[in-house]
């Protein structure tokens, strides 16, 4: 990626559009979604990965909707609690996007993508309150029956 940034760098409108726009905005959700996964803080920013704005936008948008991914198999283990940070997580990131306002030529198609997010992120919230509401219940049958095995 860094040799075909270099190469492209006299065409900047080539590198804007092309295969080099797609490799640095799957980088960016790569590094994103294992630092979101992680529980990073602070996130690498568009300069620490060193690729275009409109990537890393795109990037983070697709590194929160792969979160979904990783939330549901922390809810088949039984760990609410990290499902529930993931899922708030995603939703800081939805809340960064859309904030966005800019024309698709600038961002690289970013309000398709956070549309695309905002219907993963609902989907998931709905995944989360039903794990979290089957847990209670549970919990409740347990106190009044006993443990079920």
């Amino acid at each position: 990626m860094r040799e075909a940034q270099e190469a492209l760098r006299p065409f900047p409108a080539l590198a804007a559009t092309g295969p080099l726009h797609d490799a640095e905005k799957e980088y960016t959700e790569a590094r994103l979604t294992a630092a979101l996964a992680a529980g990073d803080r602070a996130l690498p920013s568009f300069t620490d990965l060193r690729v275009d704005a409109s990537s890393w936008l795109g990037g983070m948008a697709e590194a929160a909707t792969e979160m979904r991914r990783h939330l549901l198999d922390r809810l088949r283990e039984g760990d609410l609690d990290f499902a529930a940070r993931l899922l708030t997580a995603m939703d800081d990131v939805y809340g960064l996007l859309v904030s966005m306002d800019y024309p698709d030529a600038l961002t690289g198609g970013l309000r398709r993508q956070v549309d695309a997010l905002r219907a993963v992120l609902e989907r998931t919230r709905g995944d989360v309150t039903t794990a979290v509401l089957q847990s209670r219940l549970q919990a409740s049958l347990e106190r009044h029956l006993g443990p079920t095995e």
